[in-house]
């Protein structure tokens, strides 16, 4: 496995937090990272509300990229509260999709660490509707 995977895995191990920010708002049991086309490491931690207001974090860590200044994306690894690794929802999927279109056969996504299972965007997302 390239390194750069466990750098992904460690980073988004790094923001991982569960914890209780009110009665109504949890953060930080699944976290991200992201590598961008130009090399850069960006995170981001799931924010759950009661209101379903929340973010997963792989939009916050894209959004992080985002707010960055950046907007092209290599390599992507979400950490689920146990700790494995798995692929982003139906959301993020899109928003991946969108922002990635003309190159999401390039765009790669861990789904399994320890078995070292990696898929391109294109390939989870077959059907896309555009």
């Amino acid at each position: 496995m390239d390194r750069i995977w466990m750098d992904l895995y460690n980073a988004a191990k790094a923001v991982q937090n569960p914890r209780e920010l009110s009665e109504r708002v949890y953060a930080g049991g699944v976290a991200a990272a992201i590598e961008s086309t130009s090399g850069n490491i960006y995170t981001g931690v799931c924010v759950d509300t009661s209101c379903t207001l929340g973010i997963c974090a792989e939009r916050n860590a894209l959004f992080n990229m985002i707010t960055n200044g950046e907007n092209k994306v290599r390599r992507i690894l979400a950490i689920m509260p146990d700790g494995t690794t798995g692929a982003p929802c139906g959301a993020c999927r899109e928003l991946l999709k969108q922002l990635m279109f003309e190159s999401s056969q390039k765009v790669e996504i861990m789904l399994d660490y320890k078995q070292e299972k990696i898929v391109t965007l294109s390939e989870l997302t077959p059907e896309w509707w555009l």
